[in-house]
């Protein structure tokens, strides 16, 4: 049963972008010379001699400002961006008119490729996140198998910019809070039109996974890049949820450039260099990255024996068009490997039912201190024609929820190829 909006107009994300008007490509240009001049920034093009649009350009997502050095270096073409609705959020038309394509994440949306098709029939540079969110940890995120579909499709050449700094900059745990870092962006001709004419689809998966590899830990020591504000390990708890010390969840916490637990005292130190110390006893886990696929690792085995769910009150607004969140107060909302996520609520004097089954989503959109609602941790379950954005009562789960997300769509996924090859 849906929300009854009470005849409320969604926005009609179903139709084609517009073709970037010419003067745009330049405004957008000295716009993001603007905002990068007081930073020390580099994009570096690879194999890319000769090349013109159109091309499908794939990007990794750590932050806004990826915008401003795609912009850099795809300049003087027209670009068509792949947005998420909440980004059209009070200004449809700003991004209407720069030619955005909207989307809801983590949906089936048949429209979109209509769009992406029409853009590169234009002759123009499609660019798309295929992350689909900001990089928590700084290292790749999930790539969904249906990319290799889509590239093999578009016929057209694939350019991969990578973007290194930019979560050492502004870590999606404490966007408000920049870090003066160096930023260096690689945009790289991956594939040929006529490569991927030769390719399958696995072949064409197994390429772009290889080259969305990056490690912003690691890029860190190898560059000798000192963070040396002391704010520096503030928000990493949001991450960092699980305490390998008493194996408590959602008793992290941080301040400075120290992480806690609330619940045993263990505390850890991270240095100038990114690398975790522990104050008070061994270091567990030294680097960042593990202690995050540790995490990972942990909610694996939860699954497996059977033990994983997941209820809360949560705090809920919608956004079924993109001039307001409409606020639709308290819901249920559950999630296990059965029956995906669950959220029901009660609005206007008449119940409402959102499911997303297990293979509806195959990862999660989560926020850290959404800036759109309120400062608060949020998840958000979309559907094609609305977005739930909840703010759960119980503290720091949402991270645990996208590591759930994404291992039972695995889970359920490989029981249907299994049966599929039977």
């Amino acid at each position: 049963m849906d929300v009854n909006y009470k005849n409320q107009k969604r926005y009609k994300t179903a139709k084609y972008p517009i073709r970037q008007p010419w003067y745009l490509t330049w405004l957008i240009w000295i716009l993001s010379k603007i905002m990068l001049a007081s930073k020390k920034h580099r994009v570096e093009k690879i194999n890319m001699e000769g090349l013109k649009p159109p091309y499908l350009l794939l990007s990794n997502h750590m932050s806004f400002i990826d915008f401003e050095l795609v912009a850099l270096g795809t300049h003087p073409h027209r670009v068509n961006n792949v947005v998420n609705i909440d980004g059209f959020y009070r200004r449809p038309w700003l991004l209407e008119w720069i030619g955005a394509i909207c989307t809801r994440k983590f949906t089936t949306d048949l429209h979109l490729i209509k769009s992406i098709r029409r853009v590169l029939q234009r002759g123009d540079i499609l660019c798309m996140y295929p992350e689909a969110r900001y990089s928590p940890c700084g290292v790749t995120s999930y790539l969904p198998e249906s990319l290799g579909m889509l590239v093999r499709m578009c016929r057209v050449p694939v350019v991969v910019a990578i973007h290194h700094g930019n979560y050492l900059h502004a870590p999606f745990w404490n966007f408000r809070k920049k870090r003066k870092v160096p930023l260096h962006t690689t945009m790289t001709q991956l594939l040929t039109a006529g490569e991927i004419a030769t390719m399958s689809v696995e072949e064409i998966n197994a390429a772009l996974q290889k080259a969305f590899e990056y490690d912003e830990y690691r890029y860190q020591r190898e560059n000798n890049i000192r963070i040396t504000e002391p704010f520096r390990a503030e928000g990493m708890h949001k991450i960092l949820y699980k305490c390998p010390h008493c194996l408590r969840e959602s008793q992290m916490t941080s301040a400075g450039a120290e992480l806690f637990c609330r619940a045993c005292g263990k505390r850890w130190q991270l240095g100038e260099d990114g690398v975790l110390s522990g104050v008070n006893g061994e270091t567990e886990f030294p680097y960042v990255p593990d202690w995050f696929a540790w995490e990972r690792e942990q909610v694996r085995a939860e699954l497996a024996r059977g033990e994983y769910f997941f209820e809360d009150e949560v705090d809920v607004h919608s956004l079924p068009r993109c001039w307001k969140f409409e606020p639709l107060g308290k819901a249920r909302l559950r999630h296990d490997e059965e029956n995906g996520f669950v959220l029901e609520g009660h609005y206007r004097g008449q119940n409402y039912r959102i499911q997303r089954k297990p293979l509806q989503i195959n990862s999660l959109h989560v926020e850290y201190d959404f800036p759109h609602i309120k400062p608060l941790d949020c998840l958000d379950i979309s559907t094609e024609n609305d977005s739930f954005y909840c703010f759960p009562e119980k503290e720091n789960v949402v991270t645990k929820l996208a590591f759930a997300t994404e291992l039972i769509y695995e889970r359920q996924y490989e029981k249907v190829r299994k049966k599929r090859t039977k």
